[in-house]
């Protein structure tokens, strides 16, 4: 929506707000004018149902307000005498509209000091339900989110099965877009399998201040800017489904470059204006890795506990033929590996330079670039401008079609027109960019989905920073007690050496509070 349009909206939620609440407003020993001018109105209103003003602030902040109002419609009535189960239900349903009724005909008191506690067991069991989920999205939404690593891109870094708190105020945290969405989940309900949002209407995107900016080789949380398209199929009921910025799928990889860099993958490793970049000294590259066997078949546990291979996990074992295949190996454990007395040699798969991969990114354009032999690109910059010409077409296409066009609302249309590159059908050489962008890499480097495939990350794509893992779950260890990784419960994502678990300072904090709870409650009943 338009600024203008959301005005106009704004304009039509006080007319209805002020046609069905004047004379409640006059019962309550108000003027009738005073439920017709915008905020004011809300203010006076907190007044008359006997809440704190501050409750006004959580009608302006994104998704917390569509939460509130069926709490305000509850709490309206209330203060008029409706205390009712069916009166609380008739008002959410038909959202709002019952105080109407009760508004032009019904002849109702007000209540002014009223009991804050709900008359029904039902009535109270909404409200506790209700404050609830407005406290818990305040803090999923604003402050901190958690989050399970699906995949092992950054595998060694973060595991398959970690289960992470990923804050929203370190990089800022982006106001939802999506206005009308059900709380606390995703893109899905879960159980029911179904859409969670409706995206008919939708805010202007907004960040708030962070206190740090997004550092090369940081790993941050963002939304998958190729999950947009429209085709994308989902919820198993057969129809295609547009996904908003903040609805689409959430990724994890690690920021391999930031704005202004130029970068290049040569042999599996990004070097940055020219140089390699050296990751953290908790992050580990991997690689595939192939060779032959002598014949004689290998431990599988053997194989996981000592050099982390998982046979038959897209790793293949081929006894027949005496060849291997293994992926997500580091370098020091392929040299544990070719000392193994059942491998005859190994070597690291790479894909050599001027070699095409299907898929790698631009997908279209002249260029012969490769997962492990890639660019030099560009990593565009806010108002920084480049040449736009046939050899840079396809790099940026998305980007000002996309990023910078349908997703703010503005119909961008690049083409060609024999060597002359058009943005709507006017000639253009030169392109100043709208907003930052990042360049996402898995530290696996033959086992991630990343920007090589599918290219920039825009910065109103960025979710959060993971900065801690309170949790980790090895589906692939035997035993309830063996499959949790006790080492890393606890334990924070950044910083450097061996990660640490604070998870036995949590229990001896949490006990301790426990009795001296336990001993202030026994004083105080003495």
């Amino acid at each position: 929506m338009t600024l203008s349009e959301w005005f106009i909206f704004f304009l039509a939620v006080q007319v209805i707000h002020f046609l069905g609440t004047w004379k409640l407003y006059v019962k309550a020993g108000r003027k009738a004018w005073e439920a017709g001018v915008p905020v004011y109105n809300a203010i006076v209103l907190m007044k008359i149902i006997n809440r704190p003003w501050w409750w006004v602030i959580l009608l302006f902040i994104p998704v917390i307000n569509v939460i509130m109002l069926p709490v305000i419609w509850v709490e309206t009535i209330r203060s008029f005498g409706k205390n009712t189960t069916t009166d609380t239900i008739l008002v959410i349903v038909t959202l709002g509209f019952y105080i109407y009724y009760v508004n032009y005909m019904l002849d109702v008191k007000h209540i002014e000091d009223r009991d804050l506690k709900p008359k029904t067991g039902t009535g109270e069991w909404i409200s506790s339900i209700l404050f609830a989920v407005v406290a818990a999205t305040l803090v999923h939404t604003y402050f901190m989110q958690p989050y399970t690593i699906p995949t092992g891109s950054l595998e060694r870094t973060l595991l398959v099965g970690d289960f992470l708190f990923v804050s929203k105020f370190h990089y800022g945290a982006r106001t939802p877009m999506t206005a009308v969405s059900f709380p606390m989940v995703h893109d899905t309900i879960p159980l029911v399998n179904t859409k969670s949002y409706n995206s008919d209407i939708q805010y202007p995107y907004f960040r708030l201040p962070g206190f740090q900016k997004i550092k090369r080789n940081d790993i941050v949380v963002f939304s998958w800017p190729v999950d947009t398209v429209n085709a994308f199929q989902q919820w198993g009921d057969g129809k295609y489904h547009y996904k908003p910025i903040d609805k689409k799928s959430n990724y994890v990889k690690r920021c391999v470059g930031v704005p202004g860099d130029s970068l290049s993958v040569v042999n599996g490793y990004v070097y940055i204006n020219g140089k390699q970049t050296e990751l953290p000294d908790r992050a580990e590259i991997q690689f595939s890795y192939s060779g032959e066997t002598k014949g004689s078949s290998f431990n599988s546990q053997n194989l996981y506990d000592r050099y982390r291979i998982k046979p038959n996990n897209r790793n293949e074992f081929d006894y027949n033929n005496q060849r291997f295949f293994a992926k997500g190996l580091t370098k020091e454990a392929a040299s544990k590996f070719k000392n193994h007395p059942n491998v005859a040699s190994i070597q690291r798969n790479i894909t050599a330079k001027g070699v095409k991969t299907a898929g790698a990114f631009p997908s279209k354009g002249k260029t012969n670039w490769n997962y492990d032999n890639f660019g030099a690109i560009y990593i565009p910059e806010a108002g920084k401008t480049v040449k736009i010409d046939l050899e840079s077409f396809y790099l940026y296409k998305r980007i000002i079609e996309v990023y910078e066009g349908s997703e703010m609302g503005i119909h961008n249309k690049l083409s060609v027109n024999g060597t002359q590159v058009l943005l709507n059908g006017n000639p253009i050489d030169t392109y100043t960019f709208k907003q930052d962008y990042y360049w996402m890499m898995g530290d696996n480097r033959h086992n991630s989905e990343d920007s090589r495939a599918w290219g920039y990350v825009p910065e109103n794509h960025v979710v959060g920073k993971p900065v801690f893992i309170w949790m980790s779950w090895d589906t692939d260890a035997k035993g309830l007690f063996n499959k949790i990784r006790w080492e890393r419960l606890f334990t924070t994502v950044g910083g450097s050496g061996k990660p640490v678990s604070y998870f036995y300072y949590f229990l001896i904090a949490l006990i301790g509070y426990i009795v001296f709870s336990k001993y202030r409650k026994r004083k105080k009943s003495a």
